[in-house]
């Protein structure tokens, strides 16, 4: 994987625009980062991948579960369709987060997205370390069982580009409906100045 850009090229930005010292922004070198972090969520490590719709958050969350055995939850499969950002982040604290920090497994339902409606119950054992990537999973509310907190940007233009590229059709009537919400959610949640690290992706 070619490096992933920093707002410094190759230097990962902590709260407050400092760098991180000898830190480098491709995989094996936010990997190491991360599993030096503390366990909040019980004994498991959950890095948080957040940023707006097209931003690279899933791109990324991939290429650090390759070749780790990290696994993945997705916000997608968590959101109560079009209208539930909000809906997705209380999913997650109570699917997956709160059930983790009690020494329990992460149980949670995909939501269908062709059928409007929740489907099968999906469950993820207990494990040292975990990856949640989307809109949302770096709420306030989920902040206290996150070890890391990644945000991921990029132009308005780019976002929009990648993600009605990759979801096309199912997604272009309700780019703007999204959006709206993306909107809203960060303007009560400052997630950006939250995060540990900014990675800008284009």
């Amino acid at each position: 994987m070619a490096p992933v850009q920093g707002t410094t090229p190759g230097r990962g930005i902590v709260p407050g625009g400092g760098t991180a010292p000898g830190m480098t922004m491709d995989a094996p070198g936010i990997a190491a980062w991360a599993g030096g972090l503390p366990a909040r969520a019980g004994g498991t490590r959950v890095l948080a991948i957040e940023g707006r719709s097209g931003a690279g958050k899933s791109t990324l969350a991939t290429v650090l579960a390759a070749g780790r055995d990290l696994p993945v939850v997705r916000m997608d499969d968590l959101y109560p369709g079009w209208d539930g950002l909000l809906g997705g982040i209380d999913a997650l604290v109570e699917w997956v987060l709160r059930p983790l920090s009690l020494g329990r497994p992460a149980r949670w339902r995909r939501y269908d997205w062709a059928a409007g409606k929740y489907a099968e119950w999906r469950e993820e054992p207990r494990t040292g370390a975990l990856l949640v990537e989307g809109v949302g999973c770096g709420a306030r509310s989920a902040a206290p069982f996150l070890s890391g907190l990644i945000w991921v940007e990029a132009p308005d233009d780019v976002r929009r580009s990648r993600a009605l590229t990759r979801d096309g059709d199912l997604y272009l009537p309700h780019w703007t409906r999204w959006a709206d919400q993306e909107e809203r959610f960060y303007a009560a949640d400052d997630v950006r100045g939250r995060a540990d690290l900014t990675i800008v992706t284009g």
